[in-house]
């Protein structure tokens, strides 16, 4: 009986020994985590959106000692055509941290929301896609990517036998590579929410080995679908062509020689390093607003062009139509019939172009929802109300 006992005894005080941690269920991966962003409350949202560089892994696009001088214009007060719709009102509604207008490259109108300010970083989800397409036109331009019409393989060997395999660079870049994929981020089992769940396979991405797996539902350049994991793709290429992170091709092509004020942030990929192209890029508000004012200026730094002709005029012109009259989808950028063309991200991230104008309109935010018609209306009215705050005081 004694024996018993003290087995028992010790056995109660090994167990108590043991760390809580591996008593515990598994901690969620980095990709888990990540993909249960989506599904944050509002108050996570407002409160972790300007740290997501520091909660997951990410590479830092270092700035340089030039710096692109914003010098402050008239003041530009937006008009709604609801008279009691105030810019207060509107960021407040919506839930928005920050709103800057430059035209001319002179800053008109600039907002911040309280706890929220001119030195802190804010997630750009979807934006990224737009600046992962800039990099892949840079790395056009200088040969790194050969053609738009080189097949993935060529790129991503992993991608052979695979429905991606065939895929060219430039149906990558409009969404149009036909494979099945559902973007409904309220669905926590569709694939942009299930896309980094899975365990690490082989030293890959999480994208490689979730788009692998998938079959194809239109023949390749017919049907547009917005995919997520499509603009990874492109990331990976990119890091493949050039031998280099998303961050530091950043920094090196665009960061530094531009003048950006503040280092920037990419989320890295938790099973081989690599920086997710799809979302992930972090940056201040200035910040967004010169990648929007080096659009303007045609992709030229220092009066010399450093993005390949052939992706200008794709990224900025309508190759697909979306569901919704008057608006396009170029190279992974968003377009407007009349010119216009912008760099979107859910829960509120935009950086907008409008070259009749001269304008760049930047907004980032933690919408209640991470879009909605409603929310795309009102981001749509904000638009037209600084366009004729700027046409009044023309």
């Amino acid at each position: 009986m004694r024996s018993t006992f003290g087995l028992r005894l010790l056995s109660l005080v090994l167990c108590l020994a043991v760390p809580l941690p591996l008593l515990a269920k598994d901690a969620p991966s980095v990709g888990q985590q990540r993909e249960d962003v989506l599904f944050w409350t509002q108050a996570q949202r407002t409160a972790q959106f300007p740290r997501m560089y520091e909660l997951f892994p990410a590479d830092r696009a270092a700035h340089g000692s030039h710096v692109h001088a914003l010098p402050e214009g008239a003041p530009l007060a937006p008009r709604w055509d609801d008279a009691g719709i105030t810019l207060a009102g509107y960021m407040s509604r919506h839930h928005l941290a920050g709103v800057m207008v430059l035209q001319h490259g002179r800053i008109r109108l600039q907002r911040y929301a309280p706890g929220f300010g001119p030195a802190q970083r804010w997630t750009s989800f979807s934006v990224a896609k737009s600046v992962t397409s800039t990099l892949a036109g840079i790395a056009l331009a200088r040969g790194d990517i050969r053609s738009m019409d080189d097949t993935l393989e060529t790129y991503i060997p992993q991608l052979r036998g695979t429905a991606y395999a065939k895929v060219t660079v430039e149906q990558l870049l409009t969404m149009t590579s036909g494979v099945r994929w559902n973007e409904d981020y309220d669905d926590p089992h569709s694939d942009v929410a299930q896309m980094y769940r899975s365990a690490c396979e082989n030293g890959q991405p999480h994208v490689i080995s979730y788009l692998a797996k998938l079959p194809r539902a239109y023949p390749a350049g017919t049907h547009w679908n917005y995919n997520t994991a499509e603009t990874d793709l492109l990331g990976i290429l990119v890091q493949r062509a050039t031998g280099q992170s998303l961050a530091s091709y950043l920094s090196q092509t665009i960061w530094k020689p531009y003048g950006m004020a503040a280092d920037a942030y990419w989320l890295k990929d938790e099973c081989d390093g690599s920086d997710t192209g799809g979302s992930g890029l972090s940056a201040t508000l200035a910040d967004y607003a010169r990648i929007g004012e080096f659009m303007l200026d045609g992709g030229r730094i220092g009066g010399r062009p450093v993005i390949a002709d052939a992706w200008l005029h794709g990224a900025m012109h309508k190759q697909q139509d979306v569901a919704s009259p008057g608006h396009g989808y170029g190279y992974l950028w968003w377009t407007d019939a009349d010119g216009s063309y912008a760099a979107i991200g859910i829960f509120g991230q935009m950086v907008y172009v409008d070259p009749a104008r001269q304008l760049v309109i930047v907004q980032v935010g933690a919408w209640p929802q991470a879009t909605s018609k409603a929310l795309v209306a009102s981001r749509r009215a904000f638009i037209k109300a600084v366009q004729r705050g700027a046409d009044a005081t023309h």
